[in-house]
This record gives structure tokens, C-alpha cells and sequence, in this order.
């Protein structure tokens, strides 16, 4: 309902007739098909309106049955990932981490630097796994676009872009990471306040978009959990583009090189921890995923963890 009301507000408010640039190939144009892909269309690929939009190079291969092939191997490999790390993520102690109450990625039993240690490590977990549900959600909704529509190979381009080689926040953000939501948080929240502060509202109001965004699918698994949590880990990626921009001002150059991969994955991973505990809170990973009915690997994976955890409550 969200995404319904801030696309009916998107095409309300829009000041310049939508036009579709970018067709299939062969395709003749049509009143009906475009507008059903305008109405579904996330990233607004080929449309006029999806000013400044980043899209991944293709890499796949250009031939119908090869780029299936690939698509459909993608799939199942992040499926395993995902599934590997859900079991990962699980295995943790305490047993709240994956249980129906939620629990949390803190132990409160471990001393400070060992408890955050303890933490980032779920977290950078969390996030991979994330990535790869994510991009096995894509690989499936593209073959069924390809396969079963007949949609030109076009209309599904990349949708990860290799994020854990960032070396800034802002190329995480604004091309590495997904753009699927991009232009949903800025009509929220960043148009409107770039009115009146201009660049840096735009920022600050795409990120607490997403907040938003966040809170309300967690509360729909956990009514109590609490907005602060996404407000202060979403919110907080603003104030690091920030830093960025400052820093090119003074030295006249980009973050970037090995220092910018340091500073932009320490930064993920600090403001990650509070994301990644309110989906644990939540009980996000409560769920038994596939790759818990094969037992060897299951069995490797759960011993690996837990004496991993075993190890830290012994130091």
C-alpha cells in the first residue's frame, strides 16, 4: 500500500507527460503494454522519469538460451548462498538470535570488544545473505519475464553491480547496491525536502525514506518493533556521504582506493550492526530455510559456528 500510494502521488504530481524511450527489440509500440511496464516498473528502466538511474553493465550473455542458462545458474547458486547463510546466522547463540522472540545480535554476556566483534560478524553475514536472496528473487522474476512473457532480454538488466568492491558510500549506495527502491524514496521523502535544503535534503530524505520503508516490513512481522533502530542505521549513511563530499571539497579529490574500501565497509558495518539487530529483534531469521533439509552441510555449517561462538565465550 505504500508503494501504491507513493506511485499514485509520483503520476499525480508528474509535470511532463511519461514517455518510454527505451523499447524491446522488434517491438511495436503500445498504448496497453506501456502501460502496464509504467505501472509495474520499479526502477523506471527506458522511461524519461528515471532521471540520473545507474544500471550495471551486462555481462550476461546476449543470446536468448545462454542468458537463461546463466539467469537460471545464478538462481540456484544464491539460493545455496542464502540458504548456507540463513543456517549460518542461525547457529548462533544465543538461541533467541533465530527464534520466534527475536532475540539479538548482542551478547550481553561477552566483554565490550568481543561483543562487537561477535556482532559485525552476524552482521556482514546478514548482509551477504541479504544480497543473495535479493539477487535469486531477480534471477527468478527475470526468467519468468524472459521464459514465460517472451520480454526482451533488455527490459532485465543487472541488478547488483559487485557492491562489496564500494569504495565510497556513495558508489555503494548510488550504483553498487540495488536500485530497485531508488526512485520510490525519492518522491517520498528526498524531492521534498531538496526543496528547501536543497542537495543535502535530497540525501536525508532518501535515506529516511528507507527507514520508513524498512520499519513498516518489519512490523508486519513484529508490531513492537521500534522505528528508532532504522531511522538511526539508515539515517546514519547520510552523514558519511557527507563526510565524503567534505572531504573531496578540502582535498579535491574522490574517496576511493584501498583507504575509501576500508573507510566505506567500516562504515557499513558500524551502522549495519543497528540495522542488523532490529531485523534479528524482529524475528526475520526465525524461519527454517531449504538448505536446512540437507543434513552434512547443515551439520558443517551449525559446527562451525557454534564453536566459533564456543571460542569467543572462552577468551
Amino acid at each position: 500500500m505504500l508503494l501504491i500510494v507513493t506511485r499514485s502521488l509520483h503520476f499525480a504530481l508528474a509535470k511532463e507527460p511519461f514517455v518510454r524511450r527505451l523499447r524491446p527489440v522488434n517491438s511495436t509500440p503500445s498504448t496497453l503494454m506501456d502501460t502496464f511496464d509504467l505501472a509495474l516498473t520499479f526502477r523506471g528502466c527506458g522511461w524519461n522519469w528515471s532521471h540520473g538511474l545507474y544500471t550495471p553493465p551486462e555481462t550476461r550473455p546476449s543470446n536468448r538460451t545462454g542468458f537463461v542458462s546463466h539467469v537460471a545458474l545464478s538462481a540456484a547458486v544464491h539460493a545455496f548462498i542464502c540458504g548456507t547463510l540463513h543456517r549460518a546466522l542461525r547457529s548462533f547463540s544465543p538461541a533467541g538470535l533465530g527464534s520466534i522472540s527475536g532475540g539479538s545480535i548482542f551478547d550481553e554476556t561477552l566483554p565490550l570488544h568481543l561483543r562487537y566483534l561477535r556482532s559485525s560478524i552476524i552482521t556482514i553475514v546478514g548482509c551477504f545473505a541479504t544480497y543473495a536472496l535479493l539477487q535469486m528473487v531477480y534471477d527468478l522474476c527475470t526468467i519468468v519475464g524472459v521464459v514465460f512473457l517472451g520480454q526482451d532480454l533488455a527490459q532485465w538488466p543487472p541488478g547488483f553491480d559487485s557492491p562489496w568492491r564500494s569504495t565510497s558510500l556513495s558508489e555503494f549506495w548510488g550504483r553498487r547496491w540495488h536500485q530497485w527502491l531508488r526512485h520510490i524514496f525519492l518522491v517520498q521523502a528526498g524531492h521534498p525536502l531538496s526543496f528547501i535544503f536543497g542537495r543535502v535534503g535530497l540525501v536525508i530524505g532518501a535515506f529516511l525514506s528507507s527507514a520508513v520503508y524498512h520499519h513498516v516490513g518489519l512490523n508486519s512481522l513484529d508490531s513492537t518493533s521500534e522505528l528508532w533502530r532504522m531511522l538511526l542505521g539508515f539515517g546514519m549513511m547520510a552523514p558519511g556521504m557527507f563526510a565524503e563530499r567534505t572531504f573531496k571539497q578540502l582535498t579535491g579529490r574522490k574517496v576511493c582506493g584501498l583507504a575509501g574500501w576500508v573507510w566505506t565497509m567500516t562504515w557499513l558495518v558500524l551502522w549495519g550492526n543497528v540495522i542488523v539487530d532490529g531485523f534479528v529483534r524482529a524475528g526475520l531469521f526465525r524461519a527454517n530455510a531449504f538448505i536446512d533439509g540437507v543434513p552434512p552441510l547443515r551439520a558443517l555449517v551449525e559446527r562451525l559456528v557454534m564453536n566459533f561462538d564456543t571460542w569467543l565465550h572462552a577468551m
